[in-house]
């Protein structure tokens, strides 16, 4: 049970959406948008998460289309990661999102909510990271666009009374060289060790990261390195380098441990790209 109550709407448009946004915080209440609720019912259980009102958003058609453009894929925030894996347009997010808690939650857990959520973790994420997608963003100032890259800065980035509405990612992405590697400590469907999506791109190599630090990344100079000329054994040693923040230590394991499971990791990758290219 909840311990608390809240009052629920479902507003049919971007725009009243965001109406009853302000409108509920103007009476000093607590809104919070809502997607497929998972995170709602667990935080709410154990009083890490609060809300005087709820604002479901799978009414707006926007949030829960997949639309197929001539030089694009366009998909809403509000499509369940089982719905991503049954239509399988992007079949690198279909790993990533695929991995993601157990078949049953995977219905109810939505693209937005797993990339705007509190669990640190976030791993459908990845696959937009390294496809230099966009992500589209309504609020009280109108619908923005951004690259996933800027707005999604171990969080998304979103200001009061903005959500995330839809990704887009160019076609030319979706079905290049790809890899998709979740490594847990005991079973597939739990908290990763290390989650990467990897995205060959013109020959170089695009790397998104989950388990690692407390938050998924994308990281420039990790590519750089990765990219580079030296030898597979150096460019691993080197990686280790340019971890972009402290490596999370927690129940899941320990961070020398999940040092050990990541340079293991991007060994077997660099070989398994260098077969590809052969």
């Amino acid at each position: 049970m909840i311990p608390f109550t809240f009052s629920y709407y479902k507003p049919d448009s971007i725009e009243e959406a965001v109406t009853l946004y302000q409108q509920l915080t103007a009476q000093n209440k607590a809104p919070c948008y809502y997607s497929g609720g998972t995170e709602i019912i667990t935080l709410g259980r154990i009083n890490k998460l609060y809300t005087d009102a709820v604002i479901d958003l799978k009414g707006i058609p926007e949030y829960t289309s997949l639309v197929e453009k001539d030089e694009e894929i366009i998909l809403g925030a509000g499509l369940s990661l089982t719905e991503l894996a049954e239509a399988n347009v992007f079949p690198l997010l279909t790993e990533s999102g695929g991995r993601v808690a157990d078949h049953s939650s995977r219905g109810k857990i939505t693209l937005g909510g797993n990339i705007c959520g509190h669990f640190i973790y976030r791993e459908a994420v990845l696959a937009l990271l390294v496809s230099d997608s966009k992500a589209v963003i309504a609020g009280p100032l109108g619908v923005r666009k951004a690259p996933m890259m800027q707005a999604f800065q171990g969080t998304l980035q979103l200001g009061d009374g903005e959500f995330l509405l839809q990704t887009i990612t160019a076609k030319r992405y979706l079905h290049l060289p790809h890899r998709g590697v979740k490594k847990t400590r005991m079973d597939r469907i739990g908290y990763p060790l290390i989650s990467i999506a990897i995205l060959q791109v013109d020959q170089k190599l695009h790397i998104a990261v989950s388990g690692l630090c407390d938050f998924p990344f994308r990281s420039p100079e990790l590519e750089n390195v990765l990219n580079g000329g030296a030898d597979g054994e150096t460019k691993i040693a080197d990686a280790m380098e340019v971890i972009p923040a402290p490596v999370l230590d927690n129940l899941e394991g320990s961070a020398d441990y999940r040092k050990f499971v990541f340079q293991n990791t991007l060994h077997d990758t660099l070989g398994y790209f260098a077969k590809e290219v052969q």
